[in-house]
């Protein structure tokens, strides 16, 4: 495997033939990796497999343009990349088509991802960055088509701010903006609407970045014809290319099996990017796949006959062999003699791989059939315990479930015995437990004191502002104290955000670090998620959480699984700013709740009921580093708060509530912009003589992390939920964590319930709020309601 490469003006002729032998071998070694792997899916060894075969050659010329310091973020055909610029070894390439949970083995996810998918590993075994100025680095890639886009753009926008920006410590991050962001995709992919809004972003921010696109006519069945105008992504965006009076594109087109023509083009592609900071698209065209899009089918069912023929003409690593013997680089016979070894290498590492993924099982397989031998020795039930032992014992390659499945079968047999045999196997289940958790379920988040709280402070005679002041003078703050720290978003720099949240700060700051974006929300979320993975704390300012809508699928599939997906070894630290709740109308209304929290496990969403609130949480969230979404109270800018001294220091502590009113009759649960509702009625419940407790949730994800909730539950013995979201939605959420996490259904003396919005979204207007949402008055009879079925006596039916 090379490392860093030279081109060939720089060396001798004997030394650009040992590179592009050694090139050539890794060619064949991708190869060989590509064809026992799909014969392992179709064994069983392995459940899927979509391989990289026929994008080998321009993934070597990609890889010799690549330095330390740039990212790739990619699709997942880039084995042969990865060997290039060894990052990958075919052992390893076969522990991520066996799905090895050990990261050790398999670096790429630790057998979370399933094989074609790759990182390299940006944190230390403490959570620390490491220094990724020492290496080449690879964001983790996702499967959904176009999905690494958005994150390309960030990626490359970090060297931009980088270059511009003063005052960051960048050592470990770039050398003032000349690391290059390279993207990867297939052909069919361009079709997606991620791809454009990318290409659109960069040629605006004008950022270093290479686009190349493996054009192969092909997305899965469906011929280019079907995809893409002029069945040529080229060709369509030559309204891009870059000229003399205007900024845009450079864009190179260059067959995919044309070794030198490849090698040529990515060093251009290279210069043009680090040096000018313009973004470049390299379109390989005439490229093949071999075996067919993946193992799930067969690519002569949708191939002609002259297609089939014409690729295997073209495959690029025979075109690369044939360029090699007819400019003497080698012989036929000796190539003949390289490829038969690295067959048998190949088969030696799927055989180590294999051996490697299995022997935790093996070593837990042989102390379960010690087990069952003992459990049925001492049991009634011996002939249905030892033939479960028989099966497991005869399991020549056992998966980690056949196991624990057995295990847990033994157990109904062994129903009312209190034996040590029965101890000895409960213990070991408990040890695998602990054990699969931390291979498929650790890391979701980061590890983290998320509970530190600074209280505002405050003058004696406070004044009263409009609370858009107090974010704003926060973000000065914040702004002033981390130079690492950036905002963007629509309206977010010239205008100083839609309701004046930072105001004049792109003046004091400058636009690198306070700035306008255009209406892209997929976009600047990803612009977001690539500077944060390049040691920058960037806040992505989506207007109204309606149109987050936009960018959900990036913020589920990417950023809330950064840190699960590469089991800790990379982070992406990104503040979503957005503000939703109470308003009027069907398209800003911004009460989705439910939805987020069922798609965003691994951010935190956090629901500040007023701007102190908010400040508190950004200054706390600069100080963590797993990603979260702020949704502030889009009806609260106007409305009066004191003016706290500590702006930029106070905190507000994520995953704690905060009772707002102490009671004795009814705990309220609740929060954002219906939580002041709830106050309101809580006052006027005092004079029908109904005390209610109040308890603001602040955050939903993480959820009353020290159960306080249930604590008043537990002195008020009833329960209600009161939230903006559809029946069903945050409210069965919080419900569900009350009831079953918190057991609070123990100090229940009436039925626990929920008061939410309509099934349908908001009308517009104030009375459309008031129907569709809950109403104080309809949040006061619910109330009197629960209180009447306790003491009807005391509280006689109200209607």
């Amino acid at each position: 495997m090379q490392s860093e490469t030279q081109t060939e003006n720089s060396i001798s002729f004997d030394e650009f033939k040992s590179q592009v032998l050694e090139d050539y071998k890794i060619a064949v070694t991708s190869r060989e990796c590509s064809l026992l792997g799909r014969r392992e899916v179709l064994t069983g060894k392995a459940k899927f497999g979509i391989f990289g075969d026929g994008k080998e050659v321009p993934q070597l010329a990609m890889a010799k343009a690549f330095k330390n310091g740039d990212f790739r973020s990619g699709y997942y055909r880039d084995q042969t990349f990865m060997m290039a610029i060894n990052e990958l070894t075919p052992e390893q390439f076969f522990a991520g088509l066996y799905a090895d949970t050990n990261i050790e083995n398999e670096p790429m996810s630790g057998g979370r991802q399933m094989g074609g998918h790759f990182m390299t590993h940006s944190l230390d075994e403490k959570g620390e960055w490491k220094n990724l100025m020492e290496q080449k680095n690879s964001s983790a890639d996702i499967s959904p088509t176009a999905g690494q886009m958005p994150r390309l753009l960030g990626l490359a926008q970090a060297s931009k701010i980088y270059r511009n920006v003063d005052g960051i410590q960048a050592e470990k991050f770039s050398d003032n903006g000349n690391e290059v962001a390279w993207g990867t995709i297939g052909n069919a992919s361009t079709s997606e609407g991620h791809f454009w809004e990318t290409i659109n972003a960069a040629g605006v921010l004008q950022v270093p970045m290479v686009m190349n696109v493996w054009d192969d006519e092909y997305g899965i069945s469906v011929h280019a014809k079907h995809q893409t105008t002029k069945e040529n992504i080229s060709e369509i965006l030559k309204g891009f290319q870059r000229d003399r009076d205007n900024e845009g594109f450079e864009i190179l087109v260059v067959e995919g099996w044309n070794y030198p023509a490849l090698v040529d083009a990515y060093e251009k592609a290279s210069q043009i990017a680090r040096k000018e900071h313009c973004p470049v698209l390299i379109h390989v065209i005439e490229l093949t796949q071999p075996q067919g899009h993946s193992t799930s089918g067969s690519h002569e069912r949708y191939k002609s006959e002259e297609r089939l023929k014409w690729e295997k003409e073209h495959d690029c690593n025979l075109k690369f062999r044939e360029w090699m013997i007819e400019n003497d680089f080698a012989t036929s016979e000796q190539l003949d003699e390289l490829e038969k070894e690295i067959k048998k290498e190949i088969r030696g590492a799927k055989h180590k791989a294999w051996t490697a993924y299995l022997k935790p099982a093996l070593k837990k397989q042989k102390e379960l059939v010690k087990l069952l031998e003992n459990a049925a020795q001492a049991s009634s039930n011996a002939n249905f315990i030892n033939a479960i032992k028989k099966e497991v014992a005869g399991n020549k390659e056992p998966f980690k479930k056949d196991l624990v499945s057995a295990a847990r079968k033994t157990l109904r047999f062994l129903i009312g015995s209190e034996s040590t045999e029965k101890n000895d196997i409960l213990n070991w289940l408990n040890d695998f437990s602990e054990q699969a958790y931390d291979d498929y379920a650790s890391h979701l988040y980061i590890k983290e004191d998320t509970q530190v709280e600074v209280l505002p402070t405050y003058e004696d005679n406070a004044e009263e502002v409009d609370a858009r002041i107090i974010l704003r003078d926060n973000f000065d703050a914040i702004f002033n104290k981390y130079p690492q720290t950036l905002i963007f978003g629509e309206d977010s720099g010239e205008i100083g955000d839609v309701n004046q949240g930072l105001e004049g700060l792109q003046k004091k700051y400058g636009k690198f670090r306070v700035s306008d974006t255009g209406i892209r929300e997929a976009t600047i979320l990803g612009q977001g998620i690539g500077m944060s993975m390049r040691g920058l704390r960037p806040i992505a300012e989506i207007q109204y959480l309606d149109y987050v809508m936009y960018c959900l699928q990036g913020m589920s599939d990417d950023l809330a699984t950064v840190h699960y997906r590469t089991k800790g070894k990379q982070k992406a630290p990104l503040i979503v700013r957005t503000r939703g709740h109470r308003l009027e109308g069907i398209w800003h209304s911004g009460s989705q709740m439910g939805g987020m929290l069922n798609l965003l496990r691994g951010m935190y969403v956090l629901v500040p009921r007023n701007m102190t609130k908010a400040a508190g949480f950004y200054n706390n969230l600069l100080e963590l580093d797993t990603p979260a979404m702020v949704i502030e109270c889009l009806n609260g800018y106007r409305l009066k708060e004191k003016l706290p001294t500590n702006l930029g220091e106070l905190k507000t502590p994520i995953g704690v509530t905060e009772t707002v009113k102490e009671g004795n009759d009814i705990t309220l649960v609740s929060y954002g912009s219906t939580l002041r509702i709830v106050e309101e009625v809580a006052r006027e419940l005092n004079e029908v003589d109904i005390d209610a407790e109040v308890i603001d949730v602040q955050s939903l994800l993480p959820f009353d992390i020290n159960h306080d909730i249930v604590k008043s539950v537990e002195k008020t013995n009833r329960l209600l939920v009161i939230d903006e979201d559809v029946p069903g939605g945050a409210s069965a959420y919080i419900l569900q964590k009350i009831l079953d996490e918190q057991n609070a259904y123990r100090f229940l003396d009436s039925k626990p319930q929920t008061l939410t919005a309509k099934e349908h979204r908001p009308a517009y207007g104030t009375d459309g709020d008031y129907f569709s949402k809950p109403s104080a008055e309809d949040i006061f009879e619910k109330i009197y309601a629960i209180m009447h079925e306790s003491n009807p006596s005391k509280y006689p039916k109200l209607r």
